[in-house]
């Protein structure tokens, strides 16, 4: 007996155990959901469909039975579509088929499984250090060289694009092999050619290639079903929507790379060497495999782009300020007191204080700790020591100079940073232990906006009398 009202994901023994629907039935439930309840276009519900076909046909090679991976697949899909996700929680008598099952749990959305996670960070660090694999055989990356680093620059990302999408699609053996073959000969023409640098085929060749290795790409990308005309118009919007998420993926890059330099500048490292030869180029190729995940997750480039990016910096800024302190405590320098040192570290704080609030405020507020929660902390209570190295300073400063509006605008900025960002780790790792619910946290930073925009009117209207307008 059917309980009226039951969610789907309640139905799953019910389902599964006395009317054993087939994977096409279900899928027939499904988009008679989107049909009733959803605007889209039908080419958005094939695309949608084709998608959840390409997983459910890798799971059933990966070893699941066809109602598993139903399951499996639709679950992901909710995870990154607003309509099926709507599906997943809707009552089993409101769909055309009442009793479409789906795992429990399976309404929660879960942004990043870790599987796809652990795959893009092996992908993206192989596309990195791919840029550094010549330098193994007498080519390293120099002024002389930059001839054939230029030529091969196709061959450094796109293998690894292909890659991922021909994991994800579970492409076959030919495709893989035929890909192979492909990115080989690209490599063969390029450099077995005795292309003159200074000539128009050199400039042709490099441009040109890139586009060769893009449509291999477009092979995986709709997992070998290239010829679909709606496949391809998908990959068409999929490789604007990557252009954008790798500019602004790049203008994250370039402002971590210039704080990474200052940070390490203020205690005399000269850190440019390793920016220019490690930093910048293997960080662009391994951005093009992180921006074609972000892609195919179906973020939205407008509305979600903050806290995606947010997923994106927060390890890495957190594994720099590490770095930073590490390397402190290993060579016994401290923070420089000059102006300019005290400012960019104050921006520092400022860009951690602003990735805090992106998570906390696209973060689902009843779900459980996770990974990236505890990436937060560690970028909290990094930064919250780099406050206090950045108080030490000023008040030195002080001390020696006496104070002025500049040295005292940034001591109270800098301790208001420090009562949030030890508030903000002490309510982290509370609610890592399982004592405080992601709720306190949220009020935390909430409370701490009428604090910033406080002082900032005491700058605007006091300071310039109390420091006689000068």
């Amino acid at each position: 007996m059917r309980v009226r009202g039951a969610s789907r994901r309640d139905r799953l023994s019910e389902v599964f155990l006395s009317e054993q629907l087939s994977p096409d039935e279900l899928i027939g439930d499904w988009r008679d959901y989107l049909r009733s309840h959803e605007s889209a276009p039908a080419s958005d519900a094939d695309e949608l469909e084709d998608r959840l076909r390409n997983v459910m046909a890798a799971l059933s090679r990966a070893g699941l039975t066809p109602d598993e991976a139903f399951l499996v697949a639709v679950r992901r899909l909710g995870a990154v579509d607003e309509a099926t996700r709507r599906f997943l929680q809707a009552p089993a008598d409101q769909s055309s088929r009442k009793g479409s099952p789906v795992r429990p749990g399976a309404g929660k959305a879960v942004l990043v499984r870790r599987a796809d996670l652990f795959a893009v960070i092996g992908l993206a660090a192989g596309a990195g250090l791919s840029v550094k694999l010549p330098a193994l055989f007498g080519i390293p990356m120099s002024d002389a060289n930059e001839a054939f680093y230029l030529r091969n620059a196709a061959l450094f990302a796109l293998p690894w694009v292909f890659a991922y999408f021909g994991w994800q699609r579970g492409l076959t053996r030919r495709c893989w092999i035929a890909a192979g073959m492909g990115f080989a000969a690209v490599a063969l023409v390029l450099n077995g050619y005795p292309l003159d640098t200074s000539g128009q085929t050199f400039v042709l060749a490099v441009l040109h290639s890139l586009m060769v290795c893009w449509a291999l790409v477009a092979v995986a990308h709709t997992g070998g079903m290239w010829r679909s005309a709606g496949r391809r118009m998908h990959f068409v919007r999929f490789s604007g929507e990557l252009f954008i998420q790798y500019v602004l993926i790049a203008l994250g890059g370039g402002v971590l790379t210039a704080l990474s330099l200052f940070a390490f500048q203020a205690i005399g490292i000269d850190a440019e060497l390793l920016a220019q030869q490690w930093l910048l180029p293997c960080g662009a190729a391994g951005a093009v495999v992180v921006a074609a995940w972000l892609v195919d997750a179906k973020q939205s480039v407008v509305g979600n782009m903050a806290p995606v990016l947010t997923r994106v910096f927060t390890p890495l800024f957190a594994a720099m300020l590490v770095a930073f302190l590490v390397t402190m405590l290993t060579t016994g320098r401290t923070v420089g007191a000059d102006r300019e040192v005290l400012i960019g570290f104050d921006l520092l704080l400022v860009v951690v204080l602003g990735l805090v609030l992106f998570a906390v405020s696209a973060r689902n507020p009843q779900g459980g700790p996770s990974l990236f929660d505890g990436l937060q902390l560690t970028l909290v209570v990094a930064a919250l020591i780099v406050d206090l190295l950045a108080l030490a300073a000023i008040s030195s400063r002080i001390g020696e100079f006496g104070f002025s509006a500049n040295k005292l605008a940034a001591l109270g900025e800098n301790l208001i940073l420090l009562a949030n960002l030890s508030g903000t780790a002490w309510l982290l790792a509370g609610f890592l232990r399982g004592n405080r619910p992601f709720r306190d946290l949220e009020r935390w930073q909430t409370a701490f906006l009428p604090v910033y925009s406080g002082w900032a009117l005491v700058v605007v209207a006091a300071f310039p009398p109390f420091f006689a307008f000068g």
